[in-house]
């Protein structure tokens, strides 16, 4: 099963689980009925934030930590410069 498949069925699940849970359906464990009639709408805004701080994080430590790859640096670095050259030799001024 390619992972694709994989996040599909455990999302589905999640999904129709939480929802049999938000509508009373199913009752949640341990937890008194109005206690998770409070809690259970938060989850997806938790999940938001929470997912949109892990991307922050991931993209300020790849900043962080981009000189500690010097072969993609210098290789970037190339890559601009044959950017710049090829848009000068069109006649765009790029400084």
């Amino acid at each position: 099963m390619a992972r694709a498949h994989r996040v599909a069925v455990y999302s589905s699940a999640f999904l129709t689980l939480y929802l049999l849970a938000i509508f009373s359906f199913v009752p949640v464990p341990l937890v008194e009925a109005d206690i998770s009639a409070q809690i259970l709408p938060l989850i997806p805004w938790w999940l938001l934030v929470s997912f949109g701080s892990y991307s922050l994080w991931s993209l300020g430590w790849g900043l962080f930590t981009f000189r500690d790859c010097p072969e993609a640096y210098h290789e970037l670095l190339k890559e601009i410069n044959d950017a710049k050259n090829d848009l000068r030799g069109r006649g765009v001024t790029v400084d």
